[in-house]
């Protein structure tokens, strides 16, 4: 895989020591009739201003349901929080009344889901749905709130904005939906944008084109982005930071350029290898083997061993800590230095 050039990246902490958003030792089950589902296992991740942070892993790692969770729309019950913070400039919002939390994440957080048609109402115009966010929100005029949705779609680029603010979900194409979504999200200006699969379903030049839309829209307002994806090419092409996810934990986080160039966890390693490379034209790809395990009955030690070309005693029974193994890069595998030297 051809690697990006470095980007800018972030600032790093603000003036009083915090990150633009955190989220520390995060875990979240749903109770079901079969048994205790562990989506989210202690997870912990940060965000700065201007930068774009991957969340990485197969179906199932945990990566919406950690969103979903931050965004404060899990259906509870079933699901609930068990542990864990998450912190907007440094407050956590999970310690806060209902009424503040929602008025947090409204104002500060928004969320562009990945189906766009399911997301979006199909019997009012899309006009009236960006609209809404400033009536409710900033107590403007139906007539004040429409014009600027215009304006929110025109900046989104969509043709003929002024005009198609009239028009319903079904009359737009799916890149176009999706550009509403997007619209919707920077209605309130939040300093958080979490973009769930945002290019599922997309053709390849449309998904182009809308992750060269959310960079230039970060690069202009300097807004925070958490990218959650299974596409390593986006990936490649959008990250300053990765974490890669497995059974709803994180195996590895780091920039992006060593994250992808050395890996340190043979998940990431299968990963990488999974991956169609320009450079071997007609070999053979090199899958993981097996299947991601039940979130109902993780493995004991290492959840990854069962699939691991490198498992030894120690996997089947220790579950390795998350631990540095580099400058700025940790791994949770207990042979990550032999991973990194291979």
């Amino acid at each position: 895989m051809n690697l990006p050039l470095t980007r800018p990246g972030a600032a790093g902490r603000d003036a009083t020591g915090h990150h633009l958003l955190e989220v520390d030792g995060l875990s979240v089950e749903f109770r079901t009739d079969h048994g205790t589902v562990r989506a989210v296992r202690d997870v912990s991740w940060h965000l700065d201003e201007g930068e774009t942070l991957a969340i990485l892993g197969e179906s199932g790692s945990g990566k919406s349901v950690s969103a979903q969770a931050i965004m404060g729309i899990l259906d509870i019950p079933p699901a609930r929080i068990t542990s864990g913070a998450i912190r907007l400039r440094g407050t956590d919002m999970l310690a806060l009344p209902s009424a503040e939390q929602r008025a947090l994440r409204g104002e500060q957080i928004a969320m562009v889901f990945q189906d766009a048609l399911s997301a979006l109402n199909p019997v009012f115009t899309v006009g009236a749905q960006i609209a809404e966010m400033f009536v409710v929100h900033r107590g403007m005029s139906k007539k004040d709130a429409t014009r600027r949705a215009g304006e929110l779609m025109d900046q989104v680029r969509i043709p003929g904005a002024a005009a198609r603010v009239r028009d319903y979900p079904h009359q737009f194409s799916g890149g176009m939906r999706q550009r509403v979504m997007i619209a919707m999200a920077l209605a309130l200006e939040p300093r958080v944008i979490i973009a769930d699969e945002p290019t599922t379903a997309l053709d390849v030049t449309v998904q182009a084109q809308i992750v060269d839309l959310l960079l230039d829209l970060q690069r202009e307002n300097g807004m925070g982005i958490v990218l959650i994806t299974h596409d390593l090419g986006v990936v490649a092409e959008t990250a300053d930071r990765v974490a890669v996810m497995y059974a709803g934990s994180i195996v590895e986080t780091g920039g992006i350029a060593d994250v992808f160039g050395r890996p340190a966890h043979p998940y990431t390693v299968g990963l990488m290898n999974s991956v169609p490379r320009a450079d071997q034209m007609g070999g053979r790809l090199t899958p993981i083997v097996g299947s991601p395990p039940s979130l109902a009955a993780i493995p004991p030690g290492c959840s990854f061993h069962p699939r691991c070309p490198r498992a030894q005693a120690v996997c089947t029974t220790d579950a390795p800590a998350l631990r540095e193994v580099g400058d700025g890069r940790r791994s949770a595998c207990h042979f990550a230095e032999e991973v990194l030297g291979a």
